[in-house]
Order: C-alpha cells, then structure tokens, then sequence
C-alpha cells in the first residue's frame, strides 16, 4: 500500500518503523567487535539527533503556522548569526586558550540560550503591540539584525590571529560528534519543556492556521498566543543551536516534507511526523556522512546543500503553480 492511502496513524507507524531499522543500523554498522565502545560513541549521537530533530521540527512548523509562511524558519530572526557572534567574541576575546573554552562549556551553553531567548522576546515585546501587521515588521528587524550580527562577525574574524581563526571555523558547523555529554540531560528538561507546551498550544495553533481573523472569532486571544510561542520557539531553537551549532535548512526540508507526506495541517500529527521525519534524515544523513562519505565532509554541509537545491526548487514549483 502506498503511503498517501494511509491513515495518519499508519503513516506514524511507518515512520517509526523507518527509525528503528536506521537507528539499529547505524548502531551496528563495522563495530569490528567493539560494541561496547561504538554503542557509546554511537548512542551520544542518537540522543543528539533526537533532540535536535524534534526541537527543529516542532519549532519550525510552529513558526510557520504564526507566520502563515511555509518558507520562513526561526532562523530568520537572527538565531544562527548571533550564535556565529558569540562564537566569533569568545574566541577573539579569550584568543587560543583552548581549556578555557572548553572548561566554560556549560557556562557557555546557557550564555547562547539565555541571549538568544531574552534578545527575541525584546524584539517581540516592543514590535508587537497589538497591530497585525507588526509580526512582518518583526522578521524584517530579525533579517536587518541577522545582517548585523553576520557583518560584526566577519569583521572581528578578518582581524582575529588567523590560529584563532582556524579553531572558530570548527564552532561554526553543527557538530554532532562532539556534543557535551554533561548538557544532554539539561537539553532534555528544556526541549522537554518546549514540546509540551507546544502539544498542549496544538488545538489553538490548529484555530490560528485558518487565519488571524478567524482565529479572533473563534476566541482566541491571538496576541498573549503568540506571546506564548514565540517564547517556545525561540527556547527550542536556542537550545538546540547552543547544544549542536546551527543548522539552517534541516526545519525548512523536515516541515516542508511532513506537510506534502501527511496532507494534515492538524499539528499534533504533524509534531510527530515532523519529529521522526526529523531524526530519520539525520541519522541516515550521518551514517552517509561516515560511511560513505568516510567523514569527508559534514553532516550541515549536506545538510545546507540539499536545503538550498530543495529551496531552490519549491520556489519554481511555487512559480509555476
């Protein structure tokens, strides 16, 4: 049977199965014996991409949803320059210490959450005052300070030790081989927190995607809701970005295909394709990364490949239809 003469429920259970086939192959891919040693190495990552997935997906498409947009993702507000900025200042400020960089790694953790989250609520609180348009006005400010963040960036990096600036250039790819243990379980709670709140917004996000006006009409305060998940959005991608690094295509592709593979806009269901969605790319997309491509290059360089190729093309698709 062919996946769009499913159900919902069967299309869940298919991606499931889909995961745990990649998940068991990728755990047990050449381990030459050493089992003990691969599931380790192996199983960091898989709580990595699991994370990562579901806070990108569940972001993602909730963003969309507000901004009734399918081709925006947060990072319009300026999430992934602003992490490169404060990745480029710790460098150029602490210069080649490498153990205190390494040392102040939780430190630094909750440094990107903190600035990322309370940066775009300040821009929320004072941009959206009640008027529909100003959410238009919002993204433009994010892109304007994207820009920014992206100029001061590349400005400190020209000046920087060019020593210094070889160790940056490895902070500014997502890296899931060198996730922190110690932070997973702190990713946990927070990325926790976040879908919870975003499941139980799920029936109110259904009645926003009909429209702002009718949203209003069918009593739902549209203001103090959009208070309340650009907050979540902004926790998810602050965490996943400060645990892993960014990644800016992965919500784009992952909400774009969920969409066409479950032909809902119910989010529940989406929230849980999207996620699977999510991890199954991720996990495929680095055992290619390992195995094939024998660590060549990375899993964001595919990633921002095949993002941009699959960008490029929805906006022809778009065009024509």
């Amino acid at each position: 049977m062919r996946a769009k003469h499913l159900s919902p429920a069967g299309k869940i259970v298919l991606l499931l199965l889909m995961n745990a086939a990649v998940i068991l192959l990728f755990l047990t891919f050449q381990t030459y014996g050493n089992w003990e040693f691969a599931l380790e190495l192996r199983g960091r990552k898989i709580l990595a991409f699991m994370l990562v997935g579901a806070a990108t997906s569940f972001s993602t498409i909730t963003f969309q949803t507000v901004s009734h947009n399918h081709f925006l993702t947060p990072s319009i507000l300026g999430f992934d320059s602003l992490y490169v900025l404060i990745q480029t200042l710790l460098f150029f400020s602490l210069g080649t210490a490498p153990e205190a960089i390494t040392s102040a790694s939780p430190l630094l953790f909750f440094s990107n959450v903190v600035v990322m989250v309370a940066l775009s609520m300040l821009l929320f609180m004072l941009l959206m005052r009640g008027e529909r348009q100003d959410l238009y006005l919002l993204l433009m400010i994010g892109m304007v300070l994207g820009t920014l963040f992206n100029s001061a960036s590349t400005f400190l990096q020209v000046v920087m030790d060019p020593n210094e600036y070889d160790k940056l250039q490895g902070r500014l790819f997502a890296s899931f081989g060198n996730v922190n243990v110690s932070l997973l379980f702190v990713s946990f709670l927070l990325l926790g927190m976040v879908a919870v709140g975003l499941w139980r917004l799920a029936a109110k996000l259904d009645v926003l995607h009909l429209g702002y006006d009718q949203a209003v009409n069918l009593g739902i305060n549209v203001r103090r809701l959009r208070v309340l998940l650009f907050f979540l959005i902004s926790l998810g991608v602050a965490v996943s970005t400060a645990l892993v690094g960014p990644v800016t295509f992965l919500g784009f592709i992952v909400a774009n295909l969920t969409y066409q593979y479950m032909g809902t806009f119910r989010h529940r269901q989406l929230f849980l394709a999207g996620g699977l969605i999510s991890v199954f790319l991720l996990i495929f997309g680095q055992f290619l990364v390992e195995q094939v491509f024998h660590l060549n290059t990375t899993l964001s360089i595919v990633i921002e490949f095949v993002g941009g190729v699959y960008f490029i093309g929805k906006l022809l698709r778009e065009r024509r239809g």
